[in-house]
């Protein structure tokens, strides 16, 4: 979809459909009527003998009401082709936050995740216009047109299924993205033990996806592993995103339950939002090394799968007692958080869909937030409810280390206690972390949508993680948004 901005009214840009919100001024000259207002809950399609229809759309007045209605004027023309929007000078809203809405929300709404229906896909909405703006806007209409499109890729390979993208097939994906360097690491080769143990359970072999984006030298870039700067002064920060890839997660010898198991093909949710904002990273250019670390892999019930009392041994060279093979997802993340404080990361935030108490907790609207500094978990924290990824703090106290130690082994991977599930698991991947700020996002709640929740996204992938990424590394970088 094509995101245009224009100071020319609605009428003259060749709209299949005219979108505006209720109490927008120049309804009245549409032909927009006090019945078509009161009906709009939360679209009325106003019919036009010559000229096309309106769509009145009811919307919060705030961008995140913005965002929804964009998507919902574009789901509304359902023939395709070209919709337009026009500006309300009357909202509570910036016009430069308008414009980031709107264009975010229209490429948002354009997704369809029935790709695997058979015959010809329907055609969508090709051109989506903002009237009534000046075109120096046309930056920030771009921008926030990569970063939504960037987070329907997320989108698509968590809506895909788990025999169409297995950790292979994800990896083959992620090598093709533009402007990154791109490797795929052998976990036995590299001495990830953890990874090498959790996918020995499946007949494919897991990997370590690394992308990296590394902006050439000078003013607001740097160069090199540690980004270190002169002898003495501060050190330039390199930013590792960390992201777990359960391509399809059966709970092991811990066979997940019907309802749920259903879900899994989604547990690779937190690797997609890391593996996309690295593809909005490097396509906006940002003057910030970044580095994104994606343990790949099935969770399988097989001969060869983890079994309950086994020891494994993880590259951080701690041992770990495996009380419950369905709490995989930290064993993975512990190599990739150790792989990445080995590439150099100064700063590091790992996302996950790691555990079912934190839906049950926060619902399919927030994650969780945890961190030792308090600093850096605000500033993840920040960077999503700036994003729309909204996100919250959680605590992370040194009382719940003891709930981890093990008789046998250095640590157990799971409490075995009836509460703090979350908590447990960031206590768990916070021995593999390392020295600097590290921040762990659960975000098993919105990565997958099993009702419309009323916003732009609909059911389904949600793409959560990478608007709040982007925002991030925008705020390190101090690029402008």
């Amino acid at each position: 979809m094509v995101i245009e901005v224009t100071n020319a009214g609605p009428s003259a840009v060749g709209a299949d459909l005219i979108a505006i919100a209720p109490a927008a001024p120049g309804g009245s000259e549409l032909g927009v009527s006090e019945r078509a207002v009161a009906d709009a809950d939360p679209v009325a399609i106003v019919y036009r003998e010559h000229d096309p229809p309106v769509a009145v759309v009811a919307h919060e007045p705030d961008a995140e009401g913005l965002r929804t209605a964009a998507a919902r004027a574009v789901r509304a023309c359902r023939g395709g082709g070209n919709v337009a929007w026009t500006l309300d000078s009357t909202l509570p809203v910036a016009i430069d936050e308008q414009v980031r809405a709107l264009a975010e929300g229209a490429v948002i709404g354009g997704y369809d995740g029935r790709r695997w229906r058979s015959g010809a896909r329907p055609r969508g909405v090709e051109r989506f216009v903002i009237c009534g703006c000046d075109g120096a806007l046309a930056r920030v209409a771009d921008r926030a047109a990569v970063i939504a499109r960037w987070t329907n890729v997320a989108r698509e390979l968590v809506d895909a299924p788990a025999n169409v993208i297995s950790p292979s097939d994800l990896s083959d994906r992620a090598v093709k993205f533009a402007h990154l360097d791109s490797e795929i690491v052998d976990p036995d080769r590299a001495g990830l033990s953890a990874l090498a143990a959790v996918g020995a359970s499946s007949p494919i072999s897991p990997r370590l996806i690394v992308l990296r984006h590394s902006p050439p030298p000078g003013p607001g870039g740097s160069e090199g592993r540690s980004g270190g700067g002169s002898e003495g002064g501060p050190e330039s920060p390199r930013l590792a995103l960390v992201g777990k890839a359960v391509t399809f997660d059966t709970g092991g010898y811990f066979l997940k339950p019907q309802s749920d198991i259903v879900r899994q093909k989604a547990d690779m949710a937190g690797g997609a939002a890391v593996l996309a904002a690295l593809g909005a990273i490097a396509e906006l250019e940002l003057p910030l090394p970044v580095i994104g670390l994606v343990p790949a892999c099935e969770n399988m019930l097989s001969g060869s799968a983890i079994r309950p009392t086994d020891v494994i041994r993880t590259a951080a060279g701690l041992t770990v007692e495996v009380i419950n093979p369905d709490a995989e997802g930290r064993l993975i993340l512990a190599d990739g958080l150790w792989y990445a404080r080995r590439e150099g990361a100064t700063h590091i935030v790992d996302l996950a869909t790691l555990t079912g108490a934190m839906r049950a907790g926060m619902g399919d609207v927030y994650a969780g937030v945890f961190s030792p500094d308090e600093s850096w978990r605000d500033a993840v924290v920040q960077a999503g409810n700036a994003s729309g990824d909204l996100a919250w703090p959680w605590p992370l106290h040194p009382r719940y280390r003891p709930l981890i130690e093990s008789t046998v082994a250095d640590l157990r991977n799971v409490a075995g206690k009836g509460f703090g599930f979350p908590i447990v698991a960031a206590t768990f991947l916070q021995q593999f972390a390392g020295a600097g700020p590290w921040a762990h996002v659960d975000m098993l709640g919105p990565a997958l949508l099993d009702e419309d929740r009323g916003d732009a996204f609909g059911r389904g992938a949600s793409g959560y993680g990478v608007r709040l990424l982007v925002e991030l590394a925008t705020r390190m970088s101090g690029a402008g948004r």
